[in-house]
């Protein structure tokens, strides 16, 4: 471990140490969900950047396999989308892996003051799948869009389409976690009825 993120993360467990004796509950969300983000996002070199990228890769894979749309190639991260004037070349890299949207989730509900540990729990493995889930669809999006437009509709497709669609369903995400899930019943508890009715 870097001796600067162990510096850090002692700094940043005494901030919140006093900002929970003095009782700043929102100083503590704050300091708390930004100091972890900017822990995980430390931490997640070089080896979680690698599984979330190898992740996004296999099921855009599984995209392809089934359209026959785009080539992967997994050992560079690679896609090769066809179309029927200028193939393009996708790199599936660090922007693409989801991994710094995923921090800043899970920094923000560990921190969430309203949800007990079980909550927190259910909604930071709800947020992870529905993060990488709406990930691999942007670049589904991006490879349908640059096979039946051509290499000049790219930036398009992954610069403006792509990454709309992407944040769209984001903030579908976080509306329902931070703000429907206080004002209604919320997934976490949707999903312990079922489960209480399944069994």
């Amino acid at each position: 471990m870097d001796v600067n993120i162990l510096v850090g993360t002692v700094v940043w467990l005494y901030a919140l140490s006093v900002l929970r004796r003095a009782r700043l509950s929102a100083f503590f969300f704050i300091v708390g969900s930004a100091g972890l983000f900017f822990i995980l996002t430390s931490l997640s070199h070089p080896y979680w950047i690698w599984f979330f990228t190898h992740a996004v890769i296999h099921g855009v894979a599984l995209f392809s396999d089934i359209t026959h749309w785009s080539t992967i190639m997994y050992h560079t991260g690679l896609v090769y989308i066809t179309n029927g004037t200028n193939p393009v070349i996708m790199s599936i890299d660090y922007e693409c892996s989801g991994i710094i949207e995923t921090c800043a989730f899970v920094g923000l509900v560990v921190f969430f003051p309203t949800y007990h540990r079980r909550e927190k729990v259910f909604y930071a493995l709800f947020g992870l799948v529905y993060i990488y889930a709406i990930n691999v669809l942007r670049l589904c999006i991006v490879i349908l869009i640059v096979h039946f437009g051509g290499g000049q509709s790219f930036f398009l497709a992954h610069s403006v389409i792509g990454r709309l669609v992407f944040y769209v369903l984001v903030i579908a995400l976080y509306y329902n976690v931070f703000t429907y899930s206080q004002l209604a019943r919320g997934i976490y508890r949707e999903f312990i009825d079922w489960r209480q009715d399944k069994l």
